[in-house]
């Protein structure tokens, strides 16, 4: 029976829907035609900010119109909320990118429509290059106007305090994994370094200000070997021949974001060259053991992680990678691929090895060759040199550049030249335009295919030698 009951329940219920012909009349509301709203807005900090739609299809009685601007930062929210047809206010944000809404209203039916858009805060440091240069042994900070003016000496001018002694480079850091956001510019010494503001360029009060601050638990003494810029938006290198890492383990505005903790535990003694490697959105480096002379593996989980030499060597017979024997000179990767490692042996002797690695599993060092290198006399601590993504290592010797193959070990002199010793070499963002340092000011060299390294532009007014750049375009 209650089978019974439940068939004929299924049957009147699909009866009743087969003949219900779905023929309904719905009434929409007319929605508001918003024109004059654009995707992006740019806001100069200070400048008066106004965005004046026309809005059409509502009677003027019925409409309410209110602004909202996202900001992460604030406190209360509240004060960042606006009403009125148009938005006119004085920005005092900071120089980030913010996500905002309109919220069109027609208050006769209650139907809300949503307009979404971007406010970018600019200051006039938001687009510009950071020439970082020793002039002398004092330490000088210059800024490039997007027209190409030098304002020199600006750290000076704005701090009023001079930059530590031997420079190392600036970075400029930004967290990829939240859109960009920038963060903070660093300036690194062998034995110090400073936090800069990204909007004023004035050395931080509030977060870590200085490279000692910026230690949990400071060493007594600071000698950096090497840094670079993880992508998440903090430093990671070598210091006192320890691997420290920025920590990522809370809100990138946080101000203990990017400060160092523990170095990586081992009992290791570390050159100050390494390579950061990306494999499937993992990191990992490449550094070398001193002592030991040999390369070892550090993992990024969370934290740096040193594990020496806990993988699989391939190809041992061409070297040993867990005990080379020589002394690390430099060292490049080639589009997270082929590294190339220039060492020498107790004689002086510089040999070239290739080698490829997977520190993100099955952790695995394939050696490729180990040959000595037809220049020697290129080749020391201090060499400016840089790799493209094509496989074309650049390297500075004195006044002159150079070109150099390591597939057929064919090297080839740039067409540009300069009179004193060229100090930097960076590769721009497209990897066809070398940047080279050298006579008080930025040489820019077209370094794509078919092109031998003619000068495309050249910046002067640059005090001392330069040292590195950092660019925001």
């Amino acid at each position: 029976m209650i089978k019974l009951i439940s068939i004929l329940l299924v049957t009147f219920l699909c009866i009743g829907c087969y003949k219900d012909k779905g023929n309904y009349q719905i009434d929409m509301p007319i929605a508001p035609e918003v024109s004059g709203l654009d995707t992006l807005y740019e806001a100069f900090v200070g400048d008066s900010l106004v965005i004046a739609p026309q809005i059409k299809g509502l009677d003027r009685q019925n409409l309410q119109c209110e602004w909202r601007i996202d900001v992460p930062e604030a406190l209360d929210t509240d004060d960042n909320q606006y009403e009125g047809e148009s938005l006119r206010i004085v920005f005092g944000l900071q120089a980030k990118r913010y996500r905002a809404r309109l919220t069109v209203t027609n208050t006769a039916n209650g139907m809300k429509y949503f307009h979404s858009f971007i406010i970018q805060g600019r200051t006039e440091f938001s687009k510009g290059t950071l020439v970082l240069s020793d002039d002398q042994g004092t330490t000088k900070l210059s800024f490039i106007k997007e027209d190409g003016t030098v304002q020199p000496n600006i750290y000076e001018a704005i701090n009023r305090e001079q930059l530590p002694a031997s420079p190392l480079g600036i970075f400029f850091l930004s967290n990829q994994f939240t859109g960009n956001t920038p963060l903070a510019y660093w300036i690194i010494s062998k034995t110090d370094g400073v936090r800069l503001d990204v909007n004023n360029l004035k050395k931080e009060e509030i977060k870590p200000g200085t490279l000692q601050d910026n230690f949990f638990l400071a060493p007594s003494t600071i000698d950096v070997g090497s840094i670079v810029n993880h992508p998440q938006g903090v430093m990671m290198g070598i210091v006192n021949g320890k691997f420290y890492g920025g920590t990522t383990s809370t809100w990138d505005q946080s101000n203990t974001y990017g400060m160092f903790g523990t170095y990586a535990e081992g009992d290791y003694e570390l050159s100050p060259q390494f390579v950061m490697s990306t494999v499937n959105g993992s990191y990992s480096m490449i550094a070398f053991e001193k002592n030991k002379k040999q390369f070892v593996r550090i993992n990024v989980y969370g934290a740096p992680t040193y594990f020496g030499s806990q993988y699989t060597s391939i190809n041992p017979e061409v070297f040993n990678p867990a005990n080379v024997g020589l002394d690390l000179l430099k060292i490049v990767q080639i589009n997270n691929s082929d590294t190339y490692a220039f060492m020498k042996d107790g004689t002086g002797q510089v040999f070239e090895l290739k080698f490829n690695v997977n520190f993100n599993g099955p952790f695995t060092f394939t050696s490729g060759h180990k040959r000595v290198f037809q220049h020697p006399e290129w080749i020391h601590e201090n060499t400016p040199l840089v790799a493209t993504r094509n496989g074309n290592i650049y390297m500075a010797v004195q006044n002159k550049v150079y070109r150099y193959n390591p597939i057929n070990q064919q090297t080839s002199l740039l067409e540009a030249s300069f009179s004193g010793t060229v100090t930097l070499l960076k590769v721009d963002d497209d990897d066809n335009t070398l940047i080279v340092g050298a006579d008080n000011g930025l040489h820019y060299l077209d370094v794509q295919a078919g092109k031998n390294g003619n000068l495309i532009k050249k910046i002067s007014g640059i005090p001392g030698q330069p040292i590195d750049v950092a660019s925001r375009k």
